[in-house]
């Protein structure tokens, strides 16, 4: 089983945490990701020395009553704070964003049926990534903390590593530089993510 690689994939840890923690208390309601409250970022190195910040500001999940899983993240969405930036990393690395990157997954809520508000846990999670055409089987941990009865936030509980080669955009990475005419670009970006999930 591949390990996760793609920034993407992390999606799926936030969501699952989420889903434990509503069959915990043996509900029937849904949990909706908050958009404004999530965040998904990534780094490169450009030249050797100067690094960048980017993220998406386009994101969206919910785990159904019975623990299915869904994440999507608006590939077009992608902000590098540079407009032509913006228009070649949908264009060259996510194929114009025709389709979104998902994630499905099915629980098991026994793994934090315990979780009390102010409480954190930190759980292990494996599913499907859907990312250009591709269905990729990952599998994390992600750091969970209960915020109150109907608000959980998760996060990475480690930096993830990602690499272009898994990720299947070495190539485009590669144009982008060519663009740029940059000496250099990364092909390993450390991500980090903010899942923050309210039950409906």
């Amino acid at each position: 089983m591949l390990k996760i690689k793609t920034l993407i994939a992390a999606f799926l840890m936030g969501v699952v945490s989420l889903s434990t923690a509503n069959a915990a208390h043996h509900e029937a309601g849904k949990w909706t990701l908050s958009g404004d409250e999530s965040k998904v970022a990534y780094g490169s190195i450009k030249k050797s020395k100067i690094g960048e910040v980017n993220h998406f500001t386009e994101l969206k999940g919910n785990v159904a009553p019975d623990g299915t899983v869904m994440v999507s993240i608006d590939l077009a969405s992608v902000e590098t704070w540079i407009d032509i930036r913006n228009e070649r990393m949908v264009k060259f690395v996510f194929d114009d964003a025709k389709t979104a990157a998902t994630l499905k997954t099915k629980i098991n809520p026994e793994e934090i049926n315990k979780l009390k508000p102010g409480g954190t846990t930190t759980v292990s999670v494996k599913g499907t990534l859907s990312f250009k055409g591709k269905d990729i089987k990952i599998e994390a941990d992600m750091f969970v903390a209960k915020l109150t009865e109907k608000k959980i936030m998760v996060t990475t509980d480690e930096m993830i590593m990602l690499s272009m080669e898994d990720a299947g955009i070495d190539d485009s990475i590669t144009k982008l530089m060519e663009l740029a005419k940059l000496p250099s670009i990364t092909r390993t970006a450390p991500v980090t993510l903010r899942f923050v999930f309210v039950k409906e």
